[in-house]
């Protein structure tokens, strides 16, 4: 079972039955998501602080090298699948896109996000880690401005 502090945690799941549906249970953010955040500042015309930039930065690249190392390529890094627990770690979360690696070492299908696709990913070219790691720099950026 795969365990990292800045990787949303599976508890269980379980199908329902009508309608047929397959049900997840993961950890409780208490905190929200990274876009519920970006709102609030922007309703009270405020900026993050450069430290909380700097933080979820380094949470999220931690994050991202444990799911990298592992093959997994997280494809639709966006502030809405990026969550907060009680304790304020921020976490990558919605893997429902995630795609392990080939073994030529790219992936070609279009998904995810299209502001937060690497110019490959527009341009129907094979794609790597690579793409994750821009996705994460619109982010920062989003966070940023």
């Amino acid at each position: 079972m795969f365990s990292h502090s800045n990787v949303i945690e599976y508890k269980e799941s379980f199908l329902e039955m009508n309608p047929e549906t397959l049900c997840l249970v993961m950890e409780y953010a208490e905190k929200g998501d990274i876009l519920q955040r970006i709102n609030k500042h922007v309703a009270k015309k405020t900026h993050f602080a450069e430290y909380e930039l700097w933080s979820t930065m380094i949470q999220l690249l931690g994050g991202m090298k444990a799911l990298h190392d592992l093959g997994i390529m997280h494809r639709d890094i966006k502030c809405a699948n990026i969550v907060i627990d009680a304790k304020g770690t921020t976490k990558l979360a919605d893997f429902n896109v995630s795609k392990v690696m080939t073994e030529n070492g790219f992936l070609s299908t279009q998904t995810g996000t299209p502001y937060y696709a690497s110019p490959e990913v527009w341009r129907d070219q094979p794609y790597d880690f690579k793409s994750d790691v821009w996705s994460l720099g619109c982010v920062l950026y989003e966070m940023a401005a």
